[in-house]
C-alpha cells in the first residue's frame, strides 16, 4: 500500500474500467499528478492559513499539517478502498451532482433536528463529509464545522459550503478527544475499510453530554439478497448504465468507480444494530437506534420506518425478508449520547 492519490485530470486513459477497489492497487501512481493537500489549481475560497488557525484548538498534540489550499495530514498507508474513495469523491462533475442531489431531502433535515437539535453554536465534526451535503441540508450556524474526508476535491466543495476542511484518514483522526458537541457520520461509514475502528475514533471525539449520530449506511439484514433476487440485483448495473441513470453514466466510468467505493454496501454486508451496540456500549454511550427507509422525518424517532421502494420490497420477499420487519429497514439512525463521568462522592 502507498500514499493516497488525488485525481487531477478527467481523461487519464488507464483508469477506464476499475471493477472493484482492488483494481486501484494495480494503477501506476503517475496517473494521479498530485498527492492530496498539495494541489494549487483550485481555490476553496479562503486562504489556507485561517483554516490552520481554526483547526489548531482541536488538533491532537504533535499533529503536522501540510497543504496549500486544504489542510492535510500524511496518510502513508492507503488501502485500495481509500484510493477509490479519494478518486471518486474528487471528480468535479460527480461531486457537483452529488452535492445537488444526495441526502438533500427535507425529511433528513427534520429527522436530524429532532434527534440533535440545530447546529447553532455547536462544535460539529463530520466524518466523511464529502462535498458538504450534511451542512448544506441542515443549515444553522455552528461554532465550527470541521469536515473530514479523504478526497481533496470533495473538501474544496465542502469549504465553500462552510466547513473547515481537513484531509485525513477516518481510521486515525488527528483530533483531540472530547472536543465535539456533535460527531456525524452520514452515509460514509460503509465507505471505510474497518467500520468498528472508525466508530471508536468518532466516539473518542465526543465530549461528555455530546452526541454521536450515524445515519444512511445500509443495514446488513435489509440487503441480504439471495437466489433470484441476487441475480436480478446484479443485473441492474448494466441496465442503469445503458439508461445513463444518475450515478451510472459511462463518462469516465462513473458506475465502476462508484461501486469501488461501496466497501460495505453489497448483499450480505453493511452495518447492524449488533455492530453499533458492541462497539459503543463500553464507551459510556446511551444508544438509541431507529430503523428507517430514508424518506421519513421526525416520526422515525417514534418507530415509523416508512416504506422501501417496490424493487427493494420485491427483492426482500424473494430473499425471505419481511419488508415490514425492523430488519428490513434500509438504514439505521443511531443516536448515541455520551454520558457524563461519575462524580466522586463527597468524603
Amino acid at each position: 500500500m502507498d500514499s493516497i492519490p488525488t485525481m487531477n485530470t478527467l481523461s487519464s486513459p488507464n483508469i477506464a474500467h476499475p471493477t472493484d477497489s482492488s483494481t486501484l492497487a494495480k494503477r501506476e501512481s503517475s496517473e494521479f499528478n498530485w498527492p492530496p493537500g498539495h494541489r494549487d489549481d483550485e481555490d476553496a475560497g479562503t486562504a489556507v492559513k485561517p483554516y490552520f488557525e481554526q483547526l489548531r484548538p482541536y488538533l491532537a498534540a504533535n499533529t503536522m499539517l501540510r497543504g496549500t489550499m486544504i489542510p492535510a495530514v500524511d496518510i502513508p498507508h492507503a488501502s485500495d478502498g481509500m484510493k477509490a474513495n479519494a478518486h471518486y469523491f474528487s471528480h468535479p462533475r460527480w461531486m457537483e451532482d452529488w452535492l445537488a442531489a444526495v441526502h438533500r431531502y427535507p425529511e433528513l433535515r427534520e429527522r436530524w433536528h429532532a434527534a440533535v437539535g440545530t447546529l447553532d453554536g455547536k462544535v460539529l465534526i463530520d466524518i466523511g463529509c464529502g462535498p458538504g451535503n450534511l451542512l448544506a441540508t441542515l443549515g444553522g450556524r455552528p461554532r465550527i464545522a470541521i469536515g473530514v474526508d479523504i478526497a481533496h476535491g470533495s473538501l474544496v466543495h465542502a469549504a465553500r459550503v462552510g466547513y473547515v476542511p481537513l484531509l485525513a484518514d477516518a481510521h486515525h483522526l488527528p483530533l483531540k478527544s472530547g472536543v465535539a458537541d456533535i460527531v456525524a457520520i452520514n452515509g460514509s461509514l460503509h465507505h471505510c475499510d474497518d467500520m468498528p475502528t472508525v466508530l471508536r475514533e468518532a466516539a473518542r471525539l465526543v465530549r461528555p453530554g455530546g452526541t454521536l449520530i450515524i445515519d444512511h449506511d445500509p443495514q446488513q439484514s435489509a440487503w441480504d439478497f439471495r437466489g433470484l433476487a441476487l441475480i436480478l440485483w446484479n443485473l441492474r448495473l448494466p441496465i442503469y448504465r445503458w439508461l445513463k441513470r444518475g450515478g451510472h453514466c459511462a463518462a469516465d466510468d462513473e458506475q465502476s468507480w462508484a461501486q469501488a467505493t461501496e466497501l460495505h454496501h453489497r448483499p450480505g454486508d453493511g452495518i447492524s444494530e449488533q455492530l453499533l451496540h458492541s462497539t459503543l456500549e463500553g464507551l459510556r454511550f446511551r444508544i438509541d437506534i431507529y430503523p428507517h427507509n430514508h424518506y421519513v422525518g421526525k416520526e422515525s424517532l417514534d418507530g415509523v420506518m416508512g416504506r422501501q421502494p417496490l424493487k427493494i420490497r420485491v427483492a426482500q420477499r424473494l430473499s425471505g425478508i419481511d419488508p415490514k420487519s425492523r430488519a428490513a429497514a434500509l438504514s439505521l439512525l443511531c443516536v448515541a449520547r455520551r454520558e457524563f463521568a461519575d462524580r466522586a462522592a463527597p468524603g
